[in-house]
C-alpha cells in the first residue's frame, strides 16, 4: 500500500513535462511514479522535449525508488526526451554520486524518428573517430 506522504503532482508546459515528487520514493511508492510518467509520455509524447523531476518534496529514496529513476530515464529517452533531476535534496544527490548514475540519468538523449532511427546529436565521444 502506498505512503500516505507519498505525492506526485505532473504539469505539462509547452514542450516540458515536470512531475513534482513528495514524500518516500520506495518499495511501496516507485512503481506508481513510473506508471504515472510512463502514462503521461505516452499521452503525451509528441513534441516533448524535456521530463523534469522535482523533488523539492522528497523525504526519502531507498534502492528502489533508485531504481524508478533509471525505469523513467529509460523512457524519457525512447520517446527522445531529456531527463532532468531538479531541486535535488543531498541525501539523493549522494546516492547519485555514490552509485555513478547521475551523469547517465541527466544526459543529453539524442531524438529519435518515427521509424525508431537515432539522430546523431553531435556529441562523438572520447574516442570517436
Amino acid at each position: 500500500m502506498p505512503s500516505p506522504e507519498f505525492t506526485v503532482t505532473v504539469f505539462r508546459e509547452s514542450t516540458t513535462l515536470t512531475v513534482w515528487v513528495g514524500g518516500e520514493l520506495d518499495y511501496d511508492t516507485s512503481d506508481g511514479l513510473v506508471d504515472m510518467v510512463a502514462q503521461h509520455l505516452t499521452a503525451e509524447s509528441v513534441g516533448l522535449s524535456d521530463v523534469r523531476l522535482d523533488f523539492r518534496d522528497l523525504t526519502w529514496i531507498d534502492s528502489t525508488g533508485l531504481s524508478a529513476l533509471l525505469m523513467i530515464h529509460r523512457r524519457t529517452a525512447a520517446v527522445g526526451a531529456t531527463l532532468h533531476l531538479d531541486r535535488r535534496p543531498d541525501f539523493l544527490d549522494r546516492m547519485l554520486h555514490l552509485t555513478n548514475v547521475l551523469d547517465h540519468l541527466t544526459a543529453p538523449t539524442s531524438r529519435a524518428d518515427p521509424h525508431g532511427h537515432r539522430e546523431d546529436d553531435g556529441y562523438t565521444g572520447a574516442g570517436a573517430t
